[in-house]
């Protein structure tokens, strides 16, 4: 079976998505990227501005991510030294009497939360239709823990990871929790709140404890667990290709005790994320996505879960006639 037929939504989604670290990109570097199914570059100017645009020189189509310099506010072409500033436009041919009036390269809307660059993608290039927020709390105080970054390339698409959060069983039957979490879901807009009580093994004993997740989209998960220790995960899952998804989880930890106690405890708990996001992707990359799956009493909120996935897909007419 091919990839595109295990799936019913296309393949996509419209959303914020993270595409690299703020530190990644020194100002003058250019480095290239491949997200959305496309080619892009991202480079910083000589005085830090950080710019994302599409990969390739209108003029005779040099991928500006491979050999491209940066002058001053411009990004040059290897091949025949046009430049390009931060909004995309030509500044510059240096053996032209006049630029072009055409002459431009596709910018992308970008942000940076906590240090994550993310990147607004829409499948027919409509602007920003929501946002993100401008920072997380926790990472304002001393309080709690660099980030620790956990990355996998995976065989699936967003909606199939971010279903996760609602599919209440799951987390009992393939992940071995000492309980089945009953998941609820609030929808706000383009956000989802999901809380699931979660009953936790350690060394004394099973504890209680709770995960909350904040979603924007499928882009952008900021997940809260309480129990052992808190936990904050930003998650961010973003669309290689139609067929291939670059998932990032971004931990920190709230200090206990020293640091050693904290850096032990944490790594467990990160530990056991881990092995359970890996036992996971088996499933999503052999499942097929059911339109109208059969559901029982006990699955949890799925189906607000995928009422509420719709609006961040470009539906095809034939598709958008039939709803």
């Amino acid at each position: 079976m091919q990839d595109r037929d295990r799936y019913f939504t296309p393949p996509i989604p419209n959303g914020w998505f993270q595409i690299a670290t703020a530190d990644e990109v020194e100002p003058g570097e250019v480095k290239p990227l491949h997200y959305f199914g496309k080619d892009l570059v991202i480079w910083r100017s000589e005085a830090g501005e950080l710019s994302v645009l599409d990969a390739f020189c209108p003029h005779l189509g040099a991928h500006l991510g491979h050999g491209g310099k940066v002058k001053g506010d411009n990004i040059e072409c290897p091949f025949h030294a046009w430049q390009f500033g931060t909004d995309g436009r030509c500044s510059a041919v240096p053996y032209a009497k006049h630029v072009p009036r055409k002459a431009r390269v596709e910018p992308w809307h970008i942000k940076e939360l906590a240090g994550l660059v993310m990147c607004w993608h829409h499948a027919e290039g409509e602007p920003p239709q929501w946002d993100i927020p401008d920072e997380i709390p926790e990472l304002d105080t001393d309080e709690w823990t660099d980030f620790e970054l956990r990355e996998w390339k995976i065989r699936t698409r967003n909606q199939e990871m971010a279903e996760n959060a609602v599919d209440s069983a799951h987390f009992h039957y393939l992940h071995g929790c000492t309980n089945m979490p009953q998941s609820e879901a609030t929808i706000e807009g383009h956000k989802m709140r999901v809380y699931s009580g979660a009953g936790m093994s350690t060394p004394r004993g099973p504890i209680d404890g709770s995960i909350e997740s904040l979603n924007y989209g499928f882009g952008l998960s900021l997940v809260r667990f309480k129990g052992l220790v808190e936990t904050l995960n930003v998650a961010t899952t973003t669309p290689i290709d139609e067929d291939n998804v670059h998932v990032r989880f971004n931990f920190s930890i709230r200090k206990v005790g020293g640091a050693d106690t904290t850096r032990g405890v944490g790594a467990a708990f990160i530990a056991e994320l881990k092995r359970q996001l890996e036992q996971d992707i088996p499933i999503w990359e052999n499942k097929i996505q059911h339109e109208k799956p059969l559901l029982c009493d006990g699955d949890g909120p799925i189906g607000i879960f995928r009422r509420w996935c719709t609006q961040f897909y470009s539906w095809p007419e034939e598709q958008r006639a039939a709803e």
